[in-house]
């Protein structure tokens, strides 16, 4: 298609045109998907709601193990801890500013 004779507003509409031409096209590939998908999990004999609910399993599995492990804490105050993601607290900013080792604050 030679675009190069084509107005301005021409280009335009046929922009407009190829947008909903995707988009549709977007729709009918997710549906024969979704299709493929079913036929799959009927031919093996698991319902899909269980193949769904398989994966987000072990997902919340994993991130429900909670938390990360402390590896700094302040020797002047034990509820003083800090895991060393994210910012530094005060206490530890302090701590460094005055000279001292962040090593000695780990446990």
């Amino acid at each position: 298609m030679d675009l190069s004779n084509l107005s301005l507003g021409d280009l335009r509409n046929l922009q407009d045109q190829i947008k909903q031409e995707m988009k549709k096209r977007e729709q009918q590939d997710m549906q024969k998907a979704r299709e493929q998908i079913l036929a799959i999990a009927q031919s093996v004999g698991v319902p899909l709601k269980d193949l769904m609910n398989s994966g987000r399993g072990a997902k919340s599995a994993a991130a429900g193990t909670g938390s990360v492990a402390v590896r700094y804490r302040n020797p002047d105050d034990a509820s003083q801890q800090w895991t060393g993601r994210g910012r530094q607290p005060k206490w530890v900013k302090e701590w460094v500013e005055g000279g001292k080792s962040l090593d000695q604050l780990r446990v």
